[in-house]
């Protein structure tokens, strides 16, 4: 039934300036409602996020919401914390590990690689690809420490 994620939605304080910071993210955008709502695409004519102008933007910020995950390639999350640099944004810390590069949080048969940075009204954004995982490693490191251990396998 569900093939994936058609939208998303964030509230931000002041549209404009929001539209202006996920252009220079590279999102397409798309179209815009009443001068309170504006979408941009993720992946053109599949998945969009709706950005809401609302006083909302004051709730607390949890995991659980104003939270959104972008899907990146590899070789896009080495570079990211350079790419952000250069467009005037600022990765953050996560999960105890300072934003100097992306990090791996691994599970048994599964791995993903982040790194996550706030938008102007501290909605939590992230970048992140999968890894594979032969060795079932199961803790949480850099980026650089998961390509060392992985050397010999040649997947990178």
């Amino acid at each position: 039934m569900i093939k994936g994620l058609y939208e998303a939605h964030l509230p931000v304080s002041n549209l404009k300036q929001s539209i202006e910071y996920y252009k220079g993210l590279g999102l397409e955008f798309s179209h815009s409602h009443e001068d309170k709502l504006a979408f941009f695409w993720i992946e053109k004519d599949k998945s969009w996020l709706g950005l809401w102008e609302t006083d909302k933007v004051e709730i607390e910020y949890h995991p659980s919401i104003r939270h959104i995950a972008f899907q990146v390639t590899l070789e896009g999350l080495k570079n990211s914390v350079t790419w952000l640099h250069e467009k005037g944004y600022e990765p953050r810390e996560a999960f105890g590990f300072k934003p100097i590069e992306p990090f791996v949080m691994a599970h048994s048969g599964m791995a993903h690689a982040k790194i996550h940075f706030n938008d102007p009204d501290g909605n939590s954004l992230e970048f992140i690809c999968k890894l594979p995982n032969p060795k079932n490693i199961t803790k949480r490191m850099y980026l650089s420490e998961w390509e060392e251990l992985h050397k010999a396998t040649k997947i990178f």
